[in-house]
């Protein structure tokens, strides 16, 4: 299934503004079905406020370089000096591992295990719910209540 949305890309990502024709900013269209969080977004299973925590709990795990490395690092150093936050690429992927870190310490033990999977590792509930030996529908209550507490952490509204 695919649903299509326009996003601004900006120095953070891609983020759920809406382009503007007027501000100069790229736009990108992007698929919400995509991902877990997008497929459970789509359908109002998790609020906006959900969401948005387990995007930054995710833009925070990709900047960190946490996942599997399954080709070259071609985002090398920049020669022009520009850097956008100021932080060069080793000191931002520290700074992101301690933020993800303390994201998923704030979800605490039993529900950051259903976060990580769903939110970083890009499983299906299903999936993840048979993975980590829990009966059927238990995930989605485990998962929202993770993510208000990561909303909590993030000073989320």
């Amino acid at each position: 299934m695919r649903e299509l949305a326009e996003r601004v890309v900006d120095t953070h990502g891609v983020t759920d503004r809406a382009p503007s024709r007027r501000s100069g900013r790229r736009s990108v269209t992007v698929n919400l079905a995509e991902s877990p969080l997008g497929w459970l977004a789509a359908r109002g299973l998790v609020t906006p406020r959900q969401v948005e925590a387990g995007e930054r709990l995710r833009r925070d795990y990709e900047t960190a370089m946490l996942g599997p490395r399954v080709t070259m690092r071609w985002g090398g150093t920049r020669v022009d000096g520009g850097g956008g936050d100021g932080l060069d690429s080793t000191t931002a992927q520290i700074a992101a591992k301690r933020r993800f870190d303390a994201a998923i310490a704030a979800a605490g033990p039993g529900l950051s295990d259903i976060l990580w999977r769903v939110v970083c590792a890009n499983e299906a509930l299903p999936v993840a719910e048979k993975g980590l030996g829990w009966p059927a529908r238990a995930g989605r209550l485990v998962l929202t209540l993770a993510l208000d507490r990561v909303a909590v952490h993030y000073g989320l509204r």
